[in-house]
């Protein structure tokens, strides 16, 4: 792994030093939050491939982030050869892959590896957002099953005070017409 603070080339071009938020593939350096915004918006650099530092940190050196260029033909590596699963630079291409018929441009191959790990990321949060719904449903079901129950509870006492007190009604009714039939 890289050492934990990349600083940022552009600044320490002028003996600045500011931490990288991002890392530029093309241009091999790391850039600070300020630096990235203007490398964003120039018309030679916005279109280059950029990592976040932190992703691009988790990148072991042996994969190698240390130079984009073949060490062979000092030429920049543009194409992945599926086949042999390696980059290529045009010289490389013409000397040992010609018979190779499965390539990619390089800057797809990190794109779509980028995409790939958002979805990842995607899934693992759908995944746990699913099972943190699922316990809240459960949980749901079980205070809903609870409250029906005393629902039920309280109706049947409330029918038995009801019974009770129509019951009471009665006897004195009947009591009042006892009184009065005697009379």
């Amino acid at each position: 792994m890289l050492s934990s603070l990349i600083t940022c080339g552009v600044c320490d071009q002028s003996n600045i030093t500011n931490p990288s938020t991002i890392w530029c593939f093309e241009c091999e350096e790391g850039l600070c939050s300020e630096c990235k915004d203007h490398h964003s918006r120039s018309k030679g650099t916005r279109k280059h491939c950029t990592f976040p530092i932190s992703e691009y940190q988790k990148i072991p050196c042996d994969i190698v982030k240390i130079t984009q260029n073949c060490c062979k033909h000092n030429e920049k590596y543009t194409i992945y050869c599926k086949k042999h699963e390696c980059d290529c630079c045009g010289s490389c291409i013409v000397e040992n892959y010609m018979e190779c018929l499965d390539f990619d441009k390089l800057v797809d191959v990190i794109q779509n590896t980028k995409l790939l790990n958002a979805f990842y990321k995607i899934e693992q949060s759908l995944a746990s957002n699913i099972k943190i719904i699922r316990k809240e449903r459960e949980h749901n079901l079980k205070r809903l099953s609870e409250k029906k129950m005393l629902i039920e509870q309280e109706v049947k006492q409330t029918r038995i005070t009801i019974n009770n007190y129509l019951d009471k009604i009665l006897y004195e009714i009947i009591k009042k017409l006892n009184i009065t039939q005697v009379s």
